[in-house]
């Protein structure tokens, strides 16, 4: 019995030294060495970077309101102008021309209504008294050739005369009232006379229109963004000739991805800068969102208020805009590479326990800054977590941490 239990009692000791030398060199065997953060509480910020043109709040297109040959273009593209000034000048000497025609209409039409007033007026007047008289007098003659006739001293023809000259006088003072009545004041006379210096009038203002129209003024103090004509051009009205931007406030133009929209809000401040002057920074801030979204750029046009420009903006100068939308004093943050599915509702990281072995950690993201993010939840202060992917890795796997010096922003 003994020599039959001595090969099982055998194989049961080698078994058990086996595992024992297993275990040991489990824990003599080298750990993965592996990038890890320490992570601790520190300020973060979340910033949207764009591209953006300096523009003012509007801006006007300058041309001609009427067609001309141009004289002479007295602003050059950046010069500054004040307002009422002569920017463009075109060939007056047609509209002149034409102002010096409605003069002398306006002249003639005047002395139609002196006329009027000093011959034809006073002509009438004295026309019907004349016929006023006349047919009073008519009247008498008619009334006594009556009493005559009665009386039977005169005859029937002598009667029928006196009618019919009675008739002639009592229709020539009706004819004296009517062409007094058409010439006194409001009346018909008077009215083709006035609407005749009226229309004078009026086609003398509007040829001073048109000779006005040969020049082109500014209509505010500005900038000249843009230039489009030259001395000698002929140009029609329609067309944009200088384009002017008046001095106020300054705007920031940029055109942020749709994706971001959620993070903006009216007043949030950002930082802009110059690719020409790097070193100078200037604070601006959101004051306009789009209603809409550019389909054809998957993106949302904003404005940015600028309220101390410096001197070296130029309109259409090209600057680079970071709008901060979120800000979290104590925030532990990690690469974005150290999170594992991070574009899912299921994000995790590789957290080193205290026995250094690996253990994946569901977490919550926040913030984001640049190439950083924020872990909400899983996670605490003091804990060590992979600074990469850790591709190749497996839970409960022992690794021995490399700390790196990289800070989050």
């Amino acid at each position: 019995m003994a020599m039959w239990h001595s090969p099982r009692r055998l194989w049961l000791g080698t078994g058990f030294l086996l595992a024992a030398l297993l275990a040991l060199g489990y824990w003599l065997w080298p750990a993965s060495a592996v990038p890890v953060l320490l992570l601790s509480a520190r300020e973060m910020v979340h910033s949207i970077v764009a591209t953006a043109t300096v523009q003012t709040q509007h801006r006007a297109n300058a041309g001609v309101q009427t067609a001309g040959k141009v004289l002479a273009v007295n602003v050059t593209e950046g010069a500054h102008f004040k307002a009422g000034q002569t920017l463009l000048q075109l060939d007056p000497h047609e509209a002149k021309l034409a102002l010096n025609a409605m003069n002398l209409g306006v002249a003639q039409a005047n002395f139609k209504m002196r006329q009027w007033r000093e011959v034809q007026l006073p002509s009438v007047l004295a026309n019907e008294q004349q016929a006023h008289a006349n047919l009073v007098l008519l009247s008498a003659q008619l009334a006594r050739q009556l009493d005559l006739y009665h009386q039977g001293f005169t005859g029937q023809a002598a009667l029928e005369e006196s009618i019919r000259a009675f008739r002639v006088a009592e229709a020539q003072a009706s004819s004296a009232q009517s062409l007094r009545q058409s010439h006194e004041d409001q009346g018909l006379e008077q009215q083709l006379v006035q609407s005749s210096l009226d229309l004078a009038r009026t086609h003398a203002l509007e040829a001073r229109a048109r000779l006005a129209y040969t020049r082109v003024l500014a209509p505010f103090e500005g900038l000249v963004v843009s230039r489009h004509v030259e001395p000698g051009d002929v140009v029609q009205p329609g067309k944009t000739l200088l384009l002017l931007a008046p001095f106020g406030l300054t705007e920031l133009v940029a055109h942020i991805d749709e994706r971001h929209l959620s993070l903006l809000q009216l007043g949030q401040s950002a930082q802009a800068s110059a690719d020409a002057f790097p070193d100078r920074r200037f604070q601006a801030q959101l004051m306009a969102i789009a209603p809409g979204v550019d389909a054809q750029r998957g993106s949302v046009q904003v404005k940015l208020l600028v309220q101390n420009p410096p001197l070296f903006l130029r309109q259409d100068m090209t600057v680079s805009v970071e709008i901060e939308v979120g800000r979290q004093s104590a925030a532990l943050a990690v690469p974005l590479a150290a999170v594992h599915d991070a574009a899912t509702a299921q994000p995790w990281v590789w957290r080193v326990n205290a026995a250094s072995k690996l253990v994946s950690v569901p977490v919550q993201l926040g913030l984001r800054s640049g190439s950083w993010v924020q872990l909400v939840t899983g996670v605490e202060a003091g804990q060590q977590v992979l600074a990469d992917a850790g591709l190749g890795m497996k839970a409960g796997q022992r690794v021995r941490g490399l700390a790196l010096q990289t800070q989050a922003p």
